[in-house]
């Protein structure tokens, strides 16, 4: 399989490239009030309004740094009912892919529930690589609060 390479600081993490559907540079969101911890905003792609998660944000309580390779990514998230919703994830140094398979990442022994989005670690040449799995980012209520159906007008 392929996965997409960014950074948090010195660590490294990995997103399976199927769940990518472009990496955009980095634009200007709108900063949403009261937002869960890791939501920076909604930005515009192509006409749609797309939530925008800081993921430096969402795993460090640090906003990510604005590097020259800090992108966007964006990929496919389904929420609880199995619609699939376009989701921005901030990263830096989003410029690296790899090929492994799945076996590779192997569960690291250390468990925390604040960090449900962590699926395994494997190690190359350079250290270790954590696996992102895009669908446990958020638990059930943020998740539903980003992607809610629009209320019906009266």
């Amino acid at each position: 399989m392929l996965y997409l390479v960014f950074q948090l600081g010195p660590d490294r993490f990995a997103i399976q490239a199927a769940q990518v559907v472009e990496v955009v540079p980095v634009v200007n969101a709108t900063h949403i009030p009261r937002a869960p911890l890791g939501v920076a905003g909604l930005f515009d792609y192509h006409g749609a309004p797309v939530p925008l998660v800081d993921f430096a944000q969402l795993a460090l309580g640090q906003p990510s740094r604005k590097w020259m390779s800090t992108r966007i990514v964006l990929v496919n998230y389904r929420d609880q009912s199995g619609h699939a919703h376009l989701l921005g994830l901030l990263a830096e140094h989003a410029t690296e892919t790899m090929h492994r398979s799945e076996g590779d990442f192997i569960d690291p022994g250390i468990a925390t529930s604040n960090t449900p989005y962590l699926r395994g670690v494997m190690s190359d040449a350079a250290g270790i690589i954590q696996r992102v799995e895009i669908q446990n980012l958020f638990s059930e209520t943020v998740g539903g609060n980003l992607f809610r159906e629009p209320a019906e007008s009266i």
